[in-house]
Formats: C-alpha cells, structure tokens, sequence
C-alpha cells in the first residue's frame, strides 16, 4: 500500500499536476503538523483504491514554500483538488477516510 501517493515539489508541480490528465488531489502538508501525520495513511489508501480516476499528491510546504504561496495555503492540513490546472474543490483540516471519500465523490464516485 504504501508508495501510492505522489510527492511534488515546486520545481515539477506544473507537470505532476497542472498538467495532469485525470484529477489530482494535493495533501499541502509539513512534517511537524500532528494533523497532516493523521490524515496521511488514509491519503495513502485512497491512492491506492482510486488510483485509476484520481492522483493523490503531497507537497511538503516548508520544503517548497512558493507553491503553497501561489495557491494561499494558510492552514495546514490543506487538501485541493485540481482539474485541467485548476482547484476545483478545497478541503481544510484533518478527517477520516470516509469524510475525505465523500468530499472526493464527485471523482472517484
């Protein structure tokens, strides 16, 4: 299971992203957020289940600071999904799986 999700950095967001041909959810995490440590394993199966209609990506923000800039990352753990280069849905704060599916319906229902 593990090795699902995708990481991106600043340099290759455009490509591993924006330029994605399918929706790609991005995890905007760092590695001292609690929350961001909870949500990830269930990053990481929703990954692995949808990986057929949906990219799960995580940008580690305080190692790629400009594109958590562009796109207003204020709080952490912040989850956006883009389609054809732009955000489509936001989802803010740390949820369980089932929560994270239900906002996710609309692309991978």
């Amino acid at each position: 299971m593990a090795g699902a999700t995708v990481t991106a950095t600043d340099a290759d967001f455009e490509e591993k992203v924006l330029k994605s041909d399918k929706p790609v959810l991005v995890d905007f995490w760092a590695e001292w957020c609690g929350p961001c440590r909870m949500v990830a394993p269930a990053l990481e199966a929703i990954a692995a289940e949808h990986a057929e209609k949906l990219t799960v990506v995580k940008l580690n923000i305080d190692e790629n600071p400009e594109t958590a800039a562009r796109y207003g990352i204020m709080s952490i753990p912040t989850m956006n999904v883009y389609q054809g280069g732009d955000v489509v849905k936001t989802i803010v704060g740390a949820k369980p799986k089932a929560a994270i599916e239900r906002d996710l319906n609309d692309f991978i229902g």
